[in-house]
């Protein structure tokens, strides 16, 4: 078995020092003559007087190949090459450090630490775009992911290994409610993952919004909005490929990936730079093709272990019509929207609970959960419906029983949905305060 792991290392080890030459170089993308590599391939790109990404030079990766020629996207900026220098293909595989070793840690997109901590021993590596998980293989979530937040456990509940999309505009507390799940939601692991983020608001989460306790179980993934779009886009293949090591070791773990849409800009870049033609709103084919794979790595495993993943969509407007939100609504299992009327208004978490969805939240309900939930749900959806008649003085009470109903109950259904970023609400008490709000509807 020794002599087996033996001859098979010496089979995989590249003994071929492949290499080329820089010829032409843009602000996103190097173009070299070689070396010989496949697609996804690492290359260090020699740079005078700047260390980079390994063997003092940069690193790149391999994003197109031609017959006489390779575009590679580096990892920084591209400014620091120069015409001529050589490009040498790295031995390794493409795999990253995992484990936990990175609990309580603040790294960038290649494992290094942002957190000004000593440096990272990890005891294992993952490939970094992981392996496809055959479908029967996963389990529907059967457990309740408690998450803290009245609106979402007692009307939207998600489970354990659910995929969730949060769809907002900018500025209507989208990181606060993606701070406070973090902080609330009970998993073994948490993964937060920041993708084209400021850097002011990395450093408000990682030291501010976060307690010790909650950092001890947390390993922060972060690319800001200045870095290249391929540290952009590896950040949300690396988060996921500490997740899968975590969840292989049959954990819960707590996705949060902070957000989807830039995540798509960066992939986007990378596919322009690779000559790929654009199509919807820019959007190069690869973007459609790479993002419903990071979302299937997510979910229930039948042999133990789970990612519960929670993404954030941004939407241009409160319509959730581009194409990137319209792709991910399809993928998940359930998208929670955000209302900048409901923010506007002070109200958090802004949960535009009419429009929201949990696919799996009737199989994860019991019959009186599910059942008050309803009531809530529909008083909410009867009152926008009329709202317009309602504010303007038109509604006569008395003309729809359903109406009348909804504005009774407006002011407890309102209260029962607002809670302050700092609150927790236990799965008792929700559904404790949701049969008293919404109750049985009364017989005729």
């Amino acid at each position: 078995m020794i002599e087996s792991a033996f001859v098979e290392k010496i089979r995989s080890t590249d003994l071929v020092r492949r290499s080329g030459r820089v010829r032409k170089i843009l602000p996103t993308y190097i173009e070299a003559d070689g070396p010989d590599a496949p697609l996804g391939a690492l290359c260090t790109v020699e740079a005078r007087g700047r260390r980079g990404g390994g063997d003092g030079g940069i690193l790149a990766e391999v994003v197109r190949v031609d017959r006489d020629a390779v575009i590679l996207v580096p990892f920084e900026a591209a400014s620091a090459a120069i015409s001529g220098a050589t490009v040498v293909a790295r031995d390794e595989t493409d795999t990253m450090p995992v484990g936990d070793a990175f609990l309580g840690r603040a790294v960038d997109a290649l494992a290094r630490p942002i957190d000004k901590g000593p440096a990272i021993r990890a005891q294992a590596h993952a490939p970094v775009h992981g392996s496809a998980t055959p479908p029967l293989d996963r389990v529907t979530p059967k457990r309740v992911l408690e998450t803290g937040i009245r609106a979402i456990d007692g009307l939207l509940t998600l489970g354990e290994g659910q995929r969730v999309g949060v769809f907002a505009p900018a500025g209507v507390g989208k990181t606060s409610l993606m701070a406070q799940l973090a902080r609330d939601v009970k998993a073994d692991r948490c993964v937060i993952c920041l993708v084209g983020e400021r850097g002011r608001e990395v450093e408000a989460l990682w030291s501010e919004g976060l307690p010790t306790d909650v950092r001890d179980r947390t390993c922060l993934i972060a690319a800001t909005s200045d870095q290249t779009a391929a540290m952009r886009a590896r950040a949300g293949a690396y988060a996921l490929a500490l997740a899968e090591h975590w969840r292989a070791e049959g954990h819960h773990v707590l996705l949060l990936l902070d957000s989807v849409t830039r995540l798509a800009m960066a992939l986007r870049e990378i596919g322009l730079a690779a000559g790929e033609p654009p199509t919807v709103r820019a959007y190069t084919p690869s973007v459609f093709a790479t993002i419903p794979r990071l979302v299937e790595r997510c979910g229930a495993l039948a042999a133990g272990g789970a990612i519960s993943a929670i993404m954030t969509v941004l939407s241009e407007t409160t319509d959730v019509d581009d194409p990137i939100s319209e792709m991910m609504k399809s993928l998940l299992d359930g998208h929670i929207i955000l209302s900048r009327e409901l923010a506007e208004q002070g109200h958090f978490p802004a949960i535009d609970v009419p429009r929201s969805v949990s696919r799996l939240a009737r199989g994860l309900s019991e019959a009186g959960h599910a059942a008050a939930a309803q009531q809530a749900a529909g008083l909410l959806s009867t009152y926008e419906s009329a709202r317009t008649l309602i504010e303007a003085g038109i509604y006569v009470r008395g003309a729809n029983a359903e109406i009348d109903l909804a504005i009774d109950k407006r002011a407890e259904l309102t209260a029962f949905l607002r809670q302050d970023a700092r609150e927790r609400s236990s799965l008792a008490d929700t559904l404790g305060a949701l049969n008293r709000v919404a109750g049985r509807r009364p017989g005729p």
